[in-house]
């Protein structure tokens, strides 16, 4: 079975699991909300401050909602052993992170279409003119955060204090990725607004070195 086909059964696994269940979905856009409303509440920002603040929330926003999504990417699949079943089965490694990768990606975009348009109205901030490239921005951003959230997920799913471990191991690395969407969507947010490439091109290496990275070690990571 070739890769993208195994990927594409993995995702459609998920899908339905998040579909029957919703509980992973519904926290997590419940908990982003809650964040950024209170981060409106808390510092009642003027249109300049919400032009020069409001990204950087917006991105603590979205790292927040991430690290919830993906810390059970994998530990769900430790009871009844499935994640056994799962690598006995004749696919690659790589599918199965790459179908995780894809759900979570998905899941994350999900919520952020309705957490986007509540932050632009909480903040101030018209959206007009700037969709589609915002939406490029969050595309590259949210890729790399699951990419090596999905990657870390795999790598701390048998630690006794994953919860804790997780967000440990992908803070630091993340911190030029969250750095260079913060400064991109930034460039959209200012007047006039613009696309800073530069911060674009950081994303987009991000995204291949990573998911470059990840089909290499896939076969360690999912060791016991």
């Amino acid at each position: 079975m070739t890769t993208p086909r195994a990927a594409l059964i993995i995702l459609g696994k998920e899908l339905r699991l998040e579909l029957r269940t919703r509980e992973l979905l519904n926290a997590t856009i419940v908990f982003a909300l809650i964040v950024v409303v209170l981060f409106s509440f808390a510092f009642d920002p003027t249109s300049a401050e919400s032009r020069r603040y409001g990204p950087g929330l917006l991105w603590i926003a979205f790292l927040f909602a991430g690290s919830l999504m993906l810390n059970p990417s994998f530990a769900r699949e430790l009871s009844n052993d499935t994640i056994d079943a799962l690598r006995l089965a004749p696919i690659s490694n790589f599918s199965l992170l790459l179908g995780k990768m894809l759900a979570n990606l998905i899941f994350l975009s999900a919520a952020e279409c309705i957490l986007v348009p509540v932050f632009a109205v909480l903040y101030n901030l018209s959206l007009s003119g700037i969709v589609l490239r915002l939406v490029l921005v969050l595309f590259l951003g949210n890729s790399g955060l699951i990419i090596t959230g999905t990657v870390f997920s795999a790598v701390s799913a048998h630690a006794r204090m994953r919860e804790l471990l997780l967000p440990l191991l992908l803070l630091p690395i993340l911190a030029p990725l969250l750095i260079s969407a913060v400064e991109a969507t930034a460039a959209l947010f200012a007047d006039p607004p613009a696309l800073d490439y530069t911060w674009l091109s950081v994303l987009g290496a991000f995204d291949v070195v990573f998911l470059t990275a990840s089909w290499l070690v896939c076969d360690y990571l999912l060791e016991e």
